[in-house]
């Protein structure tokens, strides 16, 4: 197609399923993209591309991938899809390469990494919710199997370019007046649903049709409602329990079949992002005097099986 501008410098700063998966997408569609991984990663990438196995269509696609930071270098966009666990690191480790215009979109769980990014590197990085279901079955391979769109906001020109850059990859993205509340939307889910896959070793289609786990669901999105109400936050559609739990719902069935990233984190004997999500519940609510029981359960479950592994 003629008439529209160059593709900006695409880099992806941790390529794993939500990384890989996005970045892929716009690598398809024409961007020039860097992928910043680890080795086996890198090695099976520059060889024979990323495999992008979808939803809609199976193919191996073109990129650049490195181990090294340093690739950021020139980089107009830079996909920050890290764990939370390593965003102070990372921050500072790409915060010297990084030109004065190129934005940096937070794709991550949870809803202050871009409060921790800044306070680490002074990088005034874009809030972003994430919504697909993927994984990484070996090293250059993402396995797609629900979803796939994104949230940025609140509307101003940056938001605006990213926005315009994943339409055009065909990837849809909306525009928020409340990222905040959007953000806690998310939250909400990944709360009720992360940790008691990971703990029963069960996709969110199992939960869906288990009585007993989603009786620990519901009080999951309960609680995070209570603490969103008291710290003044209003996630969109979600004022009402009753919707926040057929939200809930919702998601569990359009990713039947996908395990969380937690129970995928937790397989692969990895640290998760617990701290930044029923972690993140609890102390919030200690803070505003509301009580969060099954969120410090589930928290605290998830720590100890961290430890063993």
């Amino acid at each position: 197609m003629t008439g529209l501008p160059p593709w900006p410098r695409v880099a992806v700063v941790g390529a794993g399923a939500v990384g890989g998966y996005f970045g892929g997408l716009l690598a398809r569609a024409g961007a020039p993209v860097v992928m910043i991984g680890r080795p086996a990663f890198v090695e099976t990438v520059n060889k024979n591309g990323l495999f992008l196995d979808t939803l809609q269509f199976q193919e191996h696609v073109r990129l650049e991938a490195s181990t090294e930071m340093a690739a950021v270098d020139g980089a107009q966009v830079v996909l920050f899809s890290v764990k939370t666990t390593d965003n102070a690191a990372t921050a500072r480790a790409i915060a010297p390469l990084l030109s004065n215009d190129a934005l940096v979109l937070s794709m991550q769980n949870g809803v202050d990494n871009v409060e921790q990014i800044r306070a680490a590197a002074r990088i005034e990085a874009l809030p972003s919710v994430v919504y697909v279901a993927a994984s990484v079955p070996r090293p250059g391979s993402v396995k797609h199997v629900g979803r796939g769109d994104l949230v940025v906001g609140p509307k101003n020109a940056k938001t605006e370019r990213i926005a315009a850059l994943f339409a055009r990859a065909n990837i849809p993205c909306r525009i928020t007046e409340n990222i905040e509340g959007e953000l806690w939307t998310k939250l909400v889910w990944n709360c009720a649903l992360n940790p008691v896959s990971a703990l029963g070793r069960a996709k969110y289609g199992q939960l869906a049709g288990s009585a007993d786990a989603w009786k620990v669901v519901e009080t999951a999105v309960y609680e995070v409602l209570a603490v969103a109400r008291a710290a003044n936050i209003h996630p969109p559609g979600l004022e009402d329990p009753n919707a926040a739990l057929a939200g809930a719902l919702k998601i569990a069935t359009q990713m039947a079949e996908a395990l969380s990233s937690t129970a995928q984190d937790m397989n692969r004997g990895k640290r998760t992002e617990i701290d930044s999500l029923n972690g993140y519940v609890s102390r919030r609510g200690a803070e505003l005097g509301v009580r969060t029981p099954v969120n410090q359960a589930l928290y605290a479950l998830v720590k100890l099986a961290e430890g063993r592994a």
